[in-house]
């Protein structure tokens, strides 16, 4: 089980990022738009800074949803290769069998 803390300083870095995406990739947008202004594109740039670096998209680490362990962890499923190995072995996921050779 991973610290607390560390579960809980990802789900507020999940919750901001969420919360400003609209209002970075606005920003990204004009800011790549060679057409504009570059004095425009400057003050984009900007605003873009001020935001938290937190409210980034890339600063979001996957985490397991049932233990928060940082490393090892299936996208699709979001669970550790732990977590659904035990899972697997109790029998909660359909069609997962342990493999033998």
């Amino acid at each position: 089980m991973a610290k607390l803390s560390s579960i809980n300083k990802n789900n507020k870095r999940i919750n901001l990022s969420n919360k400003l995406y609209k209002k970075r990739a606005k920003l990204k947008k004009i800011i790549m738009n060679k057409k504009l202004p570059l004095e425009e594109r400057f003050n984009a740039q900007q605003k873009l800074s001020k935001l938290p670096r937190n409210s980034a998209k890339i600063r979001v680490m996957n985490r397991c949803q049932i233990t928060g362990r940082p490393h090892g962890v299936y996208r699709k499923l979001k669970i550790s290769r732990i977590a659904l190995r035990q899972l697997g072995l109790q029998g909660k996921i359909p069609g997962l069998v342990k493999s033998s050779w």
